[in-house]
């Protein structure tokens, strides 16, 4: 009531800057929710442009050329993605030279982040299964997010689940990103994928370390996959224009990892591929939506591991990863 009183007085803006670890309007004391006094910005951990110092301008560039914009080869193989997916974008993970120092960091904040933040927001019963539930959403990263089949796993009710799932999601641990339908593809399905908010910290709950990174059977798509989705989930926050990210999948499995829709209508679609190469295969999905919704979408890319940028056909290119914080 004290800051409503002082904006109601004074409305000049910047005046006061009210930080925390979860969205305000989620917490179960807040007196007062300051509508129409208050702007919600939220903070992702660290782009890689921002660790890098570089121009984070990807999306942006997309909509501005669609799949003739400028990108140069990469100078980055696959390892180079892999180390930087596992080292995540916390600023304390990004400073700290080794995995084991990494590793501490990690435990230590979803040690607090359970047992303090989330305990402001809702009472729950056991803290364990939230860790439980944690985990098995982080060897779920960038997978669908079918609730009945989790609360199967687990041995949990589907609706405490639901509501742990909605707590992480507060607290700003996975995000959901929504299924993309229009008309034209009625066979779309509507659920949603799990992003992991900081790949780093998904890859150490999930029991990813460097060492069993190289392991040929280590479910790395996922990882990286969840990297880009990342990395283009923080770049929507300083677009220029309004742009959403979804996914799409229909009922025959055909799939476009990241559907990109400016509010015009335009769509981007992204497939994403751990490999350090491409094939004409890979633009299935991204050919099956162009057929669908035909020029609304402006460019398809498939974005792998490895380091030249390639023309497959009309709208389709294959880019290197690094596009995303060097365009």
């Amino acid at each position: 009531m004290s800051i409503k009183r002082e904006v109601d007085a004074d409305p000049r803006p910047g005046r006061f800057l009210l930080t925390g670890s979860a969205r305000l309007l989620g917490l179960r004391d807040l007196p007062d929710a300051l509508p129409g006094r208050s702007e919600t910005i939220e903070l992702w951990p660290l782009s890689q442009g921002e660790i890098e110092q570089r121009p984070d301008g990807f999306v942006d560039a997309v909509f501005r050329g669609g799949a003739d914009i400028n990108i140069r080869a990469s100078r980055f193989r696959r390892s180079d993605y892999l180390d930087r997916a596992l080292r995540g974008g916390y600023p304390e993970a990004v400073h700290r030279p080794t995995h084991r120092r990494r590793a501490r960091f990690f435990e230590s904040y979803i040690s607090d982040l359970i047992n303090r933040d989330v305990k402001q927001v809702s009472d729950i019963e056991r803290p364990t299964d939230m860790r439980r539930l944690l985990n098995v959403l982080c060897g779920r990263m960038s997978g669908l997010l079918v609730i009945d089949n989790i609360s199967r796993d687990l041995g949990l009710p589907r609706n405490t689940v639901k509501r742990y799932v909605d707590l992480l999601d507060l607290v700003y641990l996975v995000r959901r990103i929504p299924a993309w339908s229009s008309n034209a593809t009625t066979r779309a399905v509507a659920t949603p994928k799990l992003l992991v908010v900081d790949s780093g910290l998904g890859a150490h709950l999930a029991g990813l370390t460097p060492a069993r990174a190289t392991d040929v059977a280590a479910p790395i798509g996922p990882l990286l996959e969840n990297f880009v989705l990342g990395e283009l989930a923080r770049q929507l926050s300083w677009a220029e224009e309004p742009v959403r990210l979804h996914h799409y999948r229909d009922r025959d499995g055909v799939e476009v990892d990241a559907v990109l829709e400016r509010a015009s209508g335009e769509i981007a679609g992204i497939e994403v591929k751990a490999s350090e190469t491409v094939r004409a295969d890979d633009f299935q999905g991204l050919q099956h939506l162009a057929r669908k919704i035909g020029d609304r979408l402006i460019a398809g890319f498939v974005m792998y591991a490895g380091r030249e940028v390639l023309p497959f056909g009309d709208r389709m290119r294959a880019l290197p990863m690094s596009c995303l914080w060097e365009t």
